[in-house]
């Protein structure tokens, strides 16, 4: 078989003890072009019958022109290219919904895989650059309360494809001119929509490998536009810090104490604050990126300065500029319990990080009036589909 190939779904043993699954055991996505590394496409299509230095064209039309479409690839011999189209390009994902937001700089999609089931990303543009958050989970098993995604359980994880399906899709998108009227340029992708990434850690790689691989590899993307986050699976971060690939580590924190923490975030109660700061300290010194402390700030939870004080003191207590802090003013669920702080104690939290010498800046909140936050477009769409039966 070709190398580099997606993995099947099954989770990270790392993670076991605090998933939740809700899956029945379901057919793998079929094999993508993108599912492999250059070398890996040459031996599909030999085994397949076809000439190895089709991969290269078909590379470039997916990675560089961006389609899939056989009838543009006049390169390819008329007869058989629709052949070696369905082998290379089998459909993945397809769009139920769309809806955009904020004068038209953002643009949330809800994907429908192979399978049925449904993921989300989130495409924004900004006056310098254009993000993209994607998923790479069906639903999540971290279990978070305060999260939509996490209260769907885990469904299966995605493939590599899948997941560089959404990046081709978005990048097609900003080239011609549906993200705020005329055209731009993706510069930026975050795995911070649906699931936990170090959980789908192989396909996760490799999405990460095709973003940042020379054309007609990879899309070509900078490394450093690129942002792997995680709510705290320790032996996740040091297999990335092995990699020495600069991408941006973003550690979903939410609180400095593992007394809430515990609450927050069940994970906690395997890999403890200290252990989690000690692994993303170790990835900076390996990489020389500074890393992402994500703290959505919740109202009469986690907000209080004292907490700010104590993240600072443990962030400086392992050195001094290596991480930025990210408060995020929380984006409810309906329904929930849980909603955003105060703006006068989300200042007095920022003040007393900033007093102590942490980098701090609030995260810009968008697609509040589309379903922005992780897993509501996915699921509101389950809901509708389970009433509907």
């Amino acid at each position: 078989m070709p190398t580099d190939q997606a993995p099947e779904g099954a989770s990270s043993p790392d993670a076991r003890p605090v998933l939740r699954f809700q899956a029945t055991r379901r057919a793998k996505p079929q094999a993508h072009l993108a599912d492999f590394d250059l070398a890996g496409r040459k031996q599909l299509l030999k085994e397949a019958g076809f000439p190895a230095f089709r991969a290269d064209q078909l590379s470039r039309h997916y990675f560089t022109h961006l389609t899939t479409d056989p009838q543009v690839m006049s390169d390819l011999p008329a007869k058989g290219r629709e052949e070696l189209t369905d082998l290379a390009f089998p459909p993945l994902v397809e769009q139920v919904v769309v809806r955009s937001g904020d004068q038209g700089m953002t643009r949330k999609y809800l994907w429908r895989l192979f399978d049925g089931a449904e993921v989300e990303s989130v495409l924004m543009r900004y006056p310098s650059r254009a993000t993209l958050c994607i998923s790479c989970e069906v639903g999540c098993g971290m279990a978070c309360p305060f999260c939509a995604t996490g209260q769907m359980g885990l469904t299966r994880n995605l493939s590599t494809a899948e997941i560089v399906e959404q990046v081709r899709l978005a990048r097609k998108a900003c080239e011609e001119g549906e993200l705020g009227g005329d055209p731009c340029h993706l510069s930026n992708v975050v795995f911070m929509g649906m699931g936990e990434p170090m959980v789908n850690y192989r396909a996760v790689l490799g999405a990460v490998r095709r973003l940042i691989a020379d054309p007609p590899e990879g899309f070509g993307m900078s490394a450093r536009g690129i942002t792997v986050s995680t709510v705290g699976l320790v032996p996740g971060i040091k297999k990335l810090t092995a990699e020495k690939i600069p991408v941006t580590l973003a550690i979903s924190l939410h609180a400095p104490d593992d007394e809430l923490r515990d609450q927050l975030i069940p994970l906690n109660s395997r890999f403890k604050v200290s252990e989690l700061l000690d692994a993303a300290y170790e990835y900076f010194q390996a990489t020389g990126r500074r890393v992402s402390i994500e703290y959505a700030l919740i109202k009469n939870m986690n907000d209080q300065a004292w907490r700010a004080g104590l993240l600072a003191d443990l962030l400086n207590a392992r050195g001094r500029g290596w991480a930025h802090v990210n408060p995020i003013p929380l984006n409810p669920t309906p329904g929930s319990i849980w909603t955003a702080s105060e703006s006068r104690v989300q200042a007095e939290f920022v003040d007393t990080l900033e007093s102590k010498g942490i980098t701090t800046t609030i995260r810009d909140t968008r697609g509040q009036d589309i379903d922005g936050a992780c897993g509501q477009l996915a699921t509101k769409s389950m809901k509708e589909r389970l009433g509907s039966e």
